[in-house]
């Protein structure tokens, strides 16, 4: 059946030229009716007393992406998006793992959109998606075949550490921090057994930096639950030249035990 196959069969493994996460905040109404069971908004209160989900949006640009029993000269190059809600998970011992729920993907690449769609459930569609670095400035400019997540934004590398944008909720960086993806975790809701896919990543000198950018096109929040939300950019962060990977997907029952 489909839903064994998009259990994440196996682990995987690429490097990360660069990886470029923004973070927006949203009130958690409106996030709430897409988390599915078993998880929970992972949300922050500003000092105002104020509560706020969060969505991220990333680009990443991967090379020698293949599984992780084949040899980087196998691997191919992509380009990835993706939309992500940030939520919370429990374990049987009580502890709370916290991670990233899809919403939507993207990648340059037709055949990378049909695997992943095959082996996973993070709902990949191909696109148009260009990069470039000049000077200190990286670029990503992405159109979507629907028009739905079609984005551009700017990254002035040369200002990290940068400042909080303006009208961020978080009180200071240490708290942006927290909310920097990728998240050691990814959830995904296997609605054929009523359990929870969890796929957790590994990587290597993993410090991501605050950047300032620049964000002339983002349609992904003027579409369906998000029609007429006035998303606020909450942080921004950049990696680069790092080795980053998937393990293979683990399922727990809802009830916390693990199969």
């Amino acid at each position: 059946m489909r839903h064994l196959l998009q259990r994440h069969p196996f682990p995987m493994r690429t490097h990360f030229a660069h990886s470029l996460v923004l973070t927006y905040a949203l009130p958690p109404h409106l996030l709430a009716p897409l988390v599915p069971p078993g998880l929970a908004l992972d949300t922050y209160t500003d000092p105002t007393g104020t509560e706020h989900g969060f969505v991220a949006a990333a680009v990443v640009d991967t090379r020698a992406l293949r599984p992780a029993a084949l040899p980087a000269r196998l691997g191919r190059d992509f380009i990835l998006t993706g939309y992500r809600i940030f939520t919370r998970f429990p374990t049987p011992g009580g502890r709370t793992m916290r991670g990233l729920r899809i919403l939507r993907s993207d990648t340059d690449n037709r055949l990378m959109a049909a695997g992943g769609n095959l082996f996973s459930r993070y709902h990949y569609r191909s696109a148009r998606i260009g990069t470039r670095v000049l000077g200190d400035t990286l670029e990503f400019k992405v159109l979507s075949t629907d028009g739905r997540a079609d984005l551009h934004v700017r990254a002035d590398l040369a200002s990290s550490p940068a400042p909080l944008p303006p009208g961020s909720p978080f009180a200071d960086a240490r708290a942006a921090r927290r909310f920097a993806g990728p998240l050691p975790y990814t959830f995904e809701y296997e609605p054929e057994t009523r359990s929870m896919i969890v796929v957790k990543a590994t990587r290597t000198q993993w410090d991501p930096v605050p950047v300032a950018v620049e964000v002339p096109r983002l349609t992904f929040f003027d579409h369906g639950p998000f029609t007429g939300s006035r998303p606020v950019l909450a942080n921004a962060f950049h990696v680069a030249d790092v080795d980053y990977g998937w393990e293979a997907g683990h399922r727990r029952a809802l009830d916390g035990a693990r199969r």
